[in-house]
């Protein structure tokens, strides 16, 4: 067997696929796709981020929501990351989503999106934004007794090698569960 070397990169598998939500200064939402982020402890998400119209909405909020990406949002979701905010101050509309405000921080929901983590902004240091997670909130249409549904969400992955998208797989294990055979 012999290996392919590809140096530097920021590529590894699964990349979710993250839609950051804000509100401006005027109250306008806004959202931006990125695929840099992971929860870093239990109420806690790390996020790298450039300098963007959402950075300059969480200085000014110091909230934000990020929302999974789905199969069925795959369009708009691609397009909030490729148009900047900055540019097109309605990009928000013009992907076509809707804002309902959340409860518990000063930022939208896209009601397009199901499942959402609610969040303050503990720090936005050299890129790195860190937020303290307030909330999980689901639409009641990918619940299933009691729990999120993964196969109702449909949360897409981003492919780094090909810059494509991909829907989850099936179901191959059950976590804290399968290992217990080789105890």
């Amino acid at each position: 067997m012999s290996r392919v070397n590809f140096g530097v990169k920021p590529l590894m598998y699964p990349q979710p696929v993250l839609i950051i939500g804000t509100y401006d200064e005027n109250g306008v939402p806004n959202a931006m796709n990125a695929a840099w982020g992971i929860t870093t402890d239990f109420g806690e998400i790390t996020i790298s981020l450039s300098d963007h119209k959402t950075t300059d909405n969480l200085k000014v909020k110091g909230a934000f929501t990020v929302s999974m990406a789905t199969e069925d949002q795959v369009v708009p979701c691609d397009y909030v990351g490729v148009e900047s905010g900055r540019k097109v101050p309605d990009k928000f509309a013009k992907a076509g989503f809707h804002a309902t405000k959340s409860e518990f921080v000063d930022a939208p929901l896209i009601d397009e999106l199901p499942l959402a983590l609610e969040c303050k902004v503990k720090s936005f240091e050299n890129g790195i934004l860190i937020g303290e997670i307030i909330n999980v909130s689901a639409d009641d249409r990918v619940i299933t007794d009691g729990a999120v549904d993964i196969t109702k969400v449909k949360p897409i992955s981003f492919d780094p090698f090909g810059n494509a998208y991909y829907g989850v797989g099936a179901k191959v294990g059950n976590a804290f569960k399968d290992g217990m055979t080789l105890k």
